[in-house]
């Protein structure tokens, strides 16, 4: 029976793991690790980086030294087994495979960034996504015989405690905790919310354009749906990637951006819905700057911005596609 060759073993363990930092600081050395990863994870991609480099230079210098017999590569009487990986030579080809694959698949495939097929499949938010509509026409009685029901964000503008004492009932009846174990002033802070997006509002208000920008995205969009009314009449620049809906009219187009917190798993789509008769001479995925004025609109009964008489031209794919929250409160 042919003995382990923990040497040779180590040396391909080593190998993988130089393979993985070595991918990581090619994504690095040409910017696109963007496309995977938000600005603010990158010490940890740098760290990890660090650590497999180490850690392959390690296994590699192990599989070379020399050894006065195979017992110095396993525990010993240190421990009661071994660090074999057990089976057959398919199963170990499999198990490296594993690792191996994704290392060449990162050298081989091509980097881009997320676009408007993946809009399509997890849905777009527009605005920031906050439900401005009501939930029955204007003037309309609720299914229970009351008024209408106010949309989330007027509902908590009108009642910000009661709203979220409200959440979080609801929580508590769906999990059967109670708010002993979950308090949500630890993680949310009402008066500052209020101030912070106020203070923002006043601030664009007294801008003659406002321009959305990669570092104020969010927060332009979070303070157009909760003072909508406010910014009606006023000019509006923006930049993103084109994407319609299956329903939309000719005239109909988003200026979209993907939001990503950490990285592309929690990526989310948020697009500005534009009115322009250009619409039809742009085509999905072309970047495109919008100029036109802000209106009040409604999509599938949601309160919207809309964009129109807006002004288009295309334009080259940002250094910086993505757009991050600001963490600037």
């Amino acid at each position: 029976m042919k003995s382990y060759d923990h040497s040779f073993h180590a040396y391909i363990q080593g190998i993988i793991l130089i393979g993985f930092a070595l991918l990581m600081l090619g994504l690095v050395l040409s910017g696109n690790i963007g496309y995977y990863i938000a600005p603010q994870m990158m010490p940890f991609v740098y760290f990890g980086m660090m650590t497999f480099f180490l850690l392959g230079v390690v296994q590699i210098f192990r599989s070379t030294a020399k050894k006065n017999n195979q017992e110095e590569h396993q525990c010993g009487d240190h421990c009661d087994h071994d660090h074999q990986i057990k089976g057959p030579v398919w199963v170990k080809v499999l198990v490296y495979s594993i690792f191996i694959l994704p290392v060449l698949s990162g050298f081989i495939l091509p980097d881009r960034m997320l676009n408007s097929d993946l809009a399509g499949n997890r849905g777009i938010q527009f605005g920031s996504g906050l439900d401005l509509a009501q939930a029955a026409p204007e003037g309309a009685d609720s299914p229970d015989g009351g008024e209408a029901p106010l949309s989330r964000a007027e509902a908590y503008l009108e009642d910000p405690e009661g709203y979220m004492d409200d959440l979080l009932n609801k929580s508590n009846e769906s999990t059967g905790e109670d708010d002993e174990h979950y308090q949500i002033e630890d993680f949310y802070d009402q008066e500052w919310f209020d101030d912070f997006y106020l203070e923002f509002a006043d601030e664009l208000e007294q801008e003659e354009i406002i321009t959305v920008t990669e570092a104020n995205y969010l927060d332009v969009m979070t303070v157009l749906d909760l003072y909508l009314d406010r910014f009606v009449g006023k000019e509006l620049e923006i930049i993103g990637f084109v994407y319609r809906e299956a329903d939309f009219e000719d005239h109909e187009i988003v200026a979209a951006r993907f939001s990503m917190t950490c990285c592309t798993a929690d990526a989310g789509v948020y697009g500005t819905l534009i009115e322009s008769e250009e619409a039809t001479e742009f085509e999905n995925d072309m970047w495109i700057y919008a100029r036109g004025v802000i209106k009040k609109g409604q999509y599938h009964d949601y309160q919207i911005p809309i964009i129109t008489d807006s002004y288009l031209v295309e334009v080259e794919e940002p250094d910086s596609p993505y757009v991050y929250p600001s963490f600037n409160w």
